[in-house]
Order: structure tokens, then sequence, then C-alpha cells
């Protein structure tokens, strides 16, 4: 057996091995994959070789994490010299960490006139994959039994902020949500994928979401967009209050508060609309 025959059976050897180990050999190919982030992070560009030679691993599987970056975007390829350097997608990962700390920053100031101003609960809402996220909330005069909503996740089609969130999701992904037979919480949720649809359109058109006990009996709330510099929805702010208090009859006016909030709140994040 040669020499290259000697390498590459103790190579795959290598390799059978760590696809043995499962959970360790993924956990370590993820530390080896953002090495690999943080080399290039460092260094301004580096080929296969060095990259390899940093990490410890043979050329071959330094080769495998570099493709598998490049596919996601997160690295890119001097096609002429073969040297990698980090790649659009990780100024996309960074930009949505940026607006995510922003909101939360800008928004303190906002959402604390907003409680003062309506007396209720005030959130500040973000989409997680398929539910909104409370990153932030702020409690008014009245609200003095209100729910702790912080860091909870919940339905998009049953929380007024959530809608928000999900009337602004590309049509592709609004489809999908729909699709799957959204969850029934009160009698007055909206769970037809006909009815959900109308709704959506009410709220692009009017500017705000309302819910009427959908999430949980005796719960209202209204929803308004919060928009980053380049016009994307980056989460939502919302009031929500008891029923006999926040009364269908008032939402109209409680919403104008809520729009105005978002609004600043747009602004102070650089929307110019």
């Amino acid at each position: 057996m040669n020499t290259t025959e000697e390498t590459n059976e103790t190579n795959e050897t290598n390799e059978t091995r760590e696809a043995k180990r499962g959970g360790a050999g993924s956990v370590q190919s993820v530390e080896r994959a953002v090495s690999v982030l943080e080399i290039l992070a460092a260094r301004g560009e580096a080929g296969v070789s060095s990259i390899a030679d940093e990490l410890g691993v043979h050329r071959s599987t330094a080769f495998r994490l570099l493709g598998v970056l490049e596919s996601r975007g997160l690295v890119d390829q001097e096609k002429d010299r073969g040297k990698y350097y980090l790649g659009v997608g990780v100024l996309r990962l960074a930009g949505a960490a940026a607006l995510r700390l922003d909101i939360s920053q800008e928004g303190v100031a906002v959402l604390r006139a907003l409680a003062d101003d309506t007396g209720e609960t005030a959130n500040i809402a973000i989409l997680d994959r398929d539910a909104a996220v409370n990153i932030m909330q702020a409690r008014g005069s009245a609200a003095v039994t209100a729910h702790n909503w912080l860091g909870r996740r919940f339905a998009l089609h049953a929380t007024a902020t959530g809608k928000v969130l999900l009337a602004n999701l590309p049509e592709g992904r609004r489809e999908e949500f729909l699709g799957r037979g959204p969850e029934r919480f009160t009698a007055r949720t909206i769970t037809g994928r006909t009815a959900l649809r109308a709704e959506l359109a009410t709220v692009a058109e009017r500017g705000h979401a309302r819910t009427v006990e959908e999430l949980e009996d005796g719960l209202n709330a209204v929803g308004a967009e919060v928009r980053a510099f380049d016009g994307s929805v980056v989460g939502a702010i919302g009031v929500s209050g008891p029923a006999y208090r926040m009364t269908e009859e008032s939402l109209p006016g409680t919403a104008g508060k809520v729009v105005e909030a978002a609004r600043e709140l747009s602004q102070r994040m650089g929307y110019g609309g």
C-alpha cells in the first residue's frame, strides 16, 4: 500500500469513528464551524490548508466545513486564489441581531409612555419562527393584576402583535402557517383559513390588529407594526387588558395610541416612511 492510500484509509477511519460518535461528533462539527468563522474574522481571508492547520484537522475535513458554510452564504471564496472570507450571510445575521438590540434599546421610553397613556399592559413582540415572543413589557396604572407576558411565546393568529407579524410574513410562509390548522384557544379564536386570510387583509388595510377574547376569555388587545430603517417589519408593539376595561367599543381609540407609539418607535429605528 502506498503513502497516499494509507493516508486515505486513515482519513476514512477517522471519519467513520467521528460518524459513530453521533451527537458528540455533531457538537464537534459545530465548534469547528464556529472556529472557521472566527479564523476568517481575525485574518480576513485564509486558504483550506491554513484553516485545517489552525483547527488541527485534515484538509478534507476543513474543506467540508467550508463547503457547508459557503452553501449558507456565511463564507465565500475568491475563485482565482482559492482563499475564503466571510460572506454576506454573516452580515445578514449580524443585522438581525442588531435590529433586535435596537428595538429593545429604543423601545424602553416608547413602551413606558404607551403603558402610562393607556393604563394597561404594553408589550413589544418579535417573530421567533412561528410564534410571537414578548421581549419587553411595561404596566400601566390600571394593570395591577396584569399577566406577566415577558419572554413567553404566543400563537401568531390569536394575539394582536402576532397577527401583525403574521400579516407581514412573505405569502409562502403565511400560507404554510395557515395550512397547518391553527390552534383554537377560545370560542372566538379565528382558525379557519379563509377567515384568517380575511382578518390578515384587514390588519394590513387598517394598519393595526385587534383581538377580542381570542387568546383568553376576558382579554382584549391591540397591536401595530414596528419597522426598521429599510422598511422591514422587525416587531410589533401592543396593549392588552381585561375586556371590561378594554371594551370592543374602546378598541379603535386604543388602536390610535398604539399606532402612534409604533410610528414613534419605527422612527427611532431609522424608518422614515
